[in-house]
């Protein structure tokens, strides 16, 4: 189509360099107006193109999934956003410190966000995890443990890092909490918690925890901590101590999928568009920063990822390389899948194309 040139130009320039892997599916009103899987699995040999069906590794765009399968259980009345956690986990309660946290990007460097105090963990509450403001440190080194049990064990005593409510400190932690959370309502594993509630009903079935041997999978990082490239199994460290499932990260999927599942908050197919609403309403802002409930809002910094769509946009970016955003105001759905890890983790290659991508489909859809 003449009018996503531009968008099929930055796609191709960024591969290999920002990365070897990317898939974008781009729906507006309803319909997908723009779609392609370029670059190779195997950028040394070229010799392994990615296809539509290959799954990427969603990283923290996860969170979107089993947020939404969580409200899902609000809206059966199971549990409420003012419900505390630990009414829930009974493990995560006490009177617990403020402190600094590990820095999971420089090892022996740890994140100060306030100094000393204390945190009832008890008073912790589903609404503070959703909006990134319970308090919880951004991350724990939950990998370094021996077993996925005490991973677990670690998360539930975690100490905080700062007091409740003052800051937007986005937490990993906080949505592993939620991830477990969600077992305990609803008697499943996560991965059959998110299946029923969310991925079965959408009629999703390229996304999932876990993908089978046979599954095609866009390969990532040579991870130190495991000594090898990683395929087929999630990039995050305390995901893949945690077994693969969590969550915070662990689903795979395709651009295909996690754009429909986008376009279901458009549509109002899976939750109430009363639901939809509140979580995509500003509920705690930090500067820049704005969160709804699991979703990063529209942010007025121009380097932000969502800042070409409009004011009411909102989604979430993965780790891995990974973007879903919902543009209500222009009926626009764009999901962005990329193996940008496979470089290493430096972020600057991803950040500039996301804007510059978004930027280009915006004034696409313009011209149509």
């Amino acid at each position: 189509m003449p009018a996503f040139a531009r968008v099929e130009q930055i796609l191709r320039d960024a591969v290999p360099e920002v990365a070897p892997a990317i898939q974008i599916e781009i729906r507006w009103r309803g319909d997908t107006v723009f779609a392609r899987a370029m670059g190779d699995l195997d950028p040394e040999t070229r010799q392994r193109p990615v296809h539509a069906d290959t799954r990427f590794d969603l990283a923290s765009v996860t969170k979107l999934f089993v947020t939404t399968a969580f409200m899902r259980q609000v809206e059966t009345g199971s549990v409420t956003l003012a419900t505390p956690v630990s009414a829930i986990l009974p493990a995560f309660s006490g009177v617990r410190p403020i402190g600094p946290y590990e820095d999971p990007l420089q090892t022996g460097r740890f994140i100060t966000i306030a100094e000393g105090g204390l945190v009832d963990a008890g008073a912790t509450t589903f609404r503070q995890l959703l909006t990134h403001t319970s308090g919880l440190p951004a991350w724990r080194p939950l990998f370094r443990q021996s077993e996925a049990e005490a991973a677990r064990a670690l998360a539930f005593a975690t100490h905080f890092a700062y007091p409740p409510g003052t800051r937007v400190i986005y937490s990993d932690i906080g949505l592993i909490l939620l991830g477990l959370a969600l077992e305990r309502l609803t008697g499943l594993t996560l991965a059959a918690a998110v299946r029923r509630s969310v991925t079965d009903p959408l009629g999703l079935s390229h996304t999932g925890y876990r993908p089978a041997l046979d599954v095609t999978c866009a390969p990532t990082e040579i991870c130190a901590w495991r000594g090898r490239r990683v395929v087929g199994e999630v990039h995050d460290e305390n995901a893949a101590r945690l077994g693969g499932v969590s969550g915070h990260a662990g689903l795979f999927s395709t651009a295909a999928d996690v754009a429909g599942f986008g376009q279901s908050f458009l549509d109002g197919s899976l939750l109430h568009r009363a639901t939809i609403a509140e979580m995509a309403r500003e509920q705690a802002v930090d500067g820049t920063l704005r969160r709804g409930l699991g979703f990063q809002l529209w942010s007025p910094d121009p380097e932000a990822s969502g800042f070409p769509f409009g004011p009411m946009a909102f989604g979430h970016t993965g780790f891995t390389g990974t973007s879903l955003w919902i543009d209500p105001d222009q009926a626009l759905v764009v999901a962005l899948l990329t193996n940008r890890v496979y470089h290493g983790r430096a972020p600057g290659g991803i950040a500039r194309l996301r804007v510059a991508l978004h930027q280009a489909i915006v004034s696409a859809c313009q011209e149509m």
